[in-house]
Parts: structure tokens; sequence; C-alpha cells
């Protein structure tokens, strides 16, 4: 196995490529850094199969899509990832394939709900669920400090002491841990409860990261378009998020609401299908398309997308422009799907 960290930095970024078949998957790629990735696939004579975003990032552009763009290569993210765009979502306990290599899949939420770890021979990449003496913050972007515990209680730690620790981010000037230690020195979860780690990360008390209005929801929704103003965190916190159980209800009333699905055509009728009756928007079009909607400004309009994430976008755009009764489907049509509710291809 070859294995290499790619920049150098505080965001860390993972070549994992098989030494007999040269195939290759880079593991949380950066924007500012394609020409590196590129020049040293090409140096090293391997193929790109693969682009691995441990869960959706906060503090920088992936470069998933780009390099998607560039090397026809799969994007690969846990199934609750809410961009579009990726080519196969994955679930816990999954293998993705790379050359002679099994990388097994550990989702573990917490720091974000589509947060997975990468198990491979004898390593983890644990994205930001895990740092080393350290765990990724569950403050914004649907954290919860409660499963991020059982994540690296019930999963990471049950990997052998010797598995080697390689976090997607380090601020130390750290670049290896391992289980063992992690388990002995971790200040945030050894010899915590869960109680005790969930108190600890609700008053962290850290400001937001510097670049997450610029990059956050970008990443969400993987449109990089200037026509598109992203709400603000203080507006997407605004929106009332009803549950899959809650619109069924509703859709069942005398005067149901209008459901609109903010995703790309090729997903609403894809896998997860539609709700029968939803007028389909793409988010990328909602701002000029919003005056379609001009007959239903008084009227309940709950905004559906794969995850619930770009939908709360669009319910706070829609609010934005002046609709008063916007509610986004909580948890999108994944959750939707999970309840067995009906739905249309």
């Amino acid at each position: 196995m070859i294995f290499q960290e790619l920049n150098l930095g505080k965001c860390k970024t993972y070549l994992i490529a098989c030494e007999n078949t040269h195939r290759a998957v880079i593991v949380d790629p950066v924007r500012e850094r394609i020409d590196r990735y590129l020049s040293l696939l090409a140096y090293q004579g391997l193929r790109l199969d693969d682009l691995i975003d441990t869960h959706t990032h906060a503090d920088h552009r992936t470069a998933t899509f780009e390099l998607k763009d560039l090397t026809g290569a799969n994007v690969i993210m846990h199934r609750r990832a809410p961009a579009p765009y990726v080519d196969i979502h994955v679930e816990d306990g999954e293998t993705v394939t790379v050359g002679d290599l099994a990388i097994k899949i550990l989702h573990t939420p917490g720091h974000t709900p589509d947060s997975m770890s990468l198990y491979v021979k004898d390593k983890v990449l644990t994205g930001d669920t895990l740092l080393i003496r350290g765990t990724g913050r569950c403050d914004f972007a649907g954290g919860d400090a409660s499963a991020q515990f059982d994540a690296i209680t019930q999963k990471l730690f049950q990997l052998p002491d010797a598995t080697q620790v390689f976090p997607a981010h380090d601020y130390r000037g750290n670049t290896m841990s391992t289980i063992g230690d992690e388990k002995r020195l971790n200040p945030r979860v050894a010899g915590r409860t869960k109680e005790a780690y969930v108190e600890i990360m609700t008053n962290l008390g850290l400001p937001l990261p510097d670049k997450i209005q610029e990059v956050l929801q970008p990443n969400q929704t993987a449109l990089d378009d200037d026509r598109i103003a992203f709400p603000s965190l203080a507006e997407l916190n605004q929106v009332r998020q009803l549950t899959p159980q809650e619109v069924q209800a509703l859709l069942a009333a005398s005067l149901p609401p209008l459901l609109v699905d903010v995703r790309e055509p090729v997903e609403y009728s894809g896998e997860l299908g539609h709700i029968s009756g939803s007028l389909l928007i793409p988010l990328k079009e909602l701002p000029t398309r919003a005056n379609e909607l001009e007959a239903h400004k008084n009227q309940h309009i709950v905004a559906i997308c794969r995850a619930g994430v770009r939908s709360t976008t669009a319910a706070a755009i829609l609010t934005g422009l002046g609709f008063e009764q916007v509610s986004n489907l909580r948890g999108g049509m994944v959750d939707w799907n999970d309840q067995q509710l009906p739905i249309t291809r």
C-alpha cells in the first residue's frame, strides 16, 4: 500500500494507492492543491479511481467535484451527505475497493451527520470525528456531541490499539497517533462519561471557522455561482424543520402545503424518488424562478432535498424573498425513504 499525506498543513489530504495495480484514491482533497495532486499522480504513475470526502467541510472548499471533472474519478461520500453529483453513497460496514486494497467504511457521525472514518490495513482516517488529542466540534452543520461520543467509543475505540490514527485536521503539528494513545490520552474522551463529554462540547465557546460563509453552503450544494446569495447561518437556523411524519400529516389535511423539491433532475427521478405532487425547482435556479411561486406566497411551502440541507438553504432564500410560511423537510428524502413513506420515480 502507498500511503501519503499530501498537504503538509493543518488541513490533511491523504493518498491511498495499491502498489500492485497502481489504482489510487484521494481523501479530503483541498481545492487550492489540485495541481499538486495531479502532478503527484502523474509522477507516481497512479490512476485515480475514487475521491472520498470523509464529511462536508466547513473551513475549506472541497476539490472532489473539480477533480471528478478533470479525471473521471468517482466521488464517494456517506449516504447522508447533502451534496449532489456524488457517484457512490456508502453506509457503515461497506467496503470501497482500490486495486487489491479494501477500505472499510465506519459511519462516525457527530461532527456532521455524514461524517465517516476509513479503516484500511493498520490505519484509520478519522475525518474530523477523532483528532489527535481532541475531537471535532459539534456546534454547527447538524452536529451532535452525543452521537460523536458513541462513534468514538463504540466504533473507533473498538479497533486494535496499534491502529494508526490520521485525522482530517491537526492544529498542533501532529501527524499521527494510535487508537491506544487516544484511548489513554485524549483529554476530551479518556475517562469521561457521555454526559461529561456532551457538557464539554456544548461549552467550547469557539468562534465559527473564518471561511464558513464562503465554504460550507457551496460544499453542501456543489454550487459555485455568484448568482446564489447564500443565507447567513442565523437565517438558516431560523428555518422551521418538520419531520417526515409531520409533512405526511400536513399532506393529508384539507389545505396541504406546496412541496418544492430543490434537487437536480437526475436526483428527482433517481433511487430516492420524489414525493408525488412536488414541484421540481433545482436550487441553482430558485432565485430566478421564485416568481413561479408567487401564486403560492400565502400558502405553506415545504422545501425538500436529499438530506434536508440544500432545502434549508432554499427555505431561507424563499423567506428572504417574502414567502412567510416556509418549512423544511428535516432529513430530506433520505429520512422520508427510511420511514418507508410513499415515493414516486
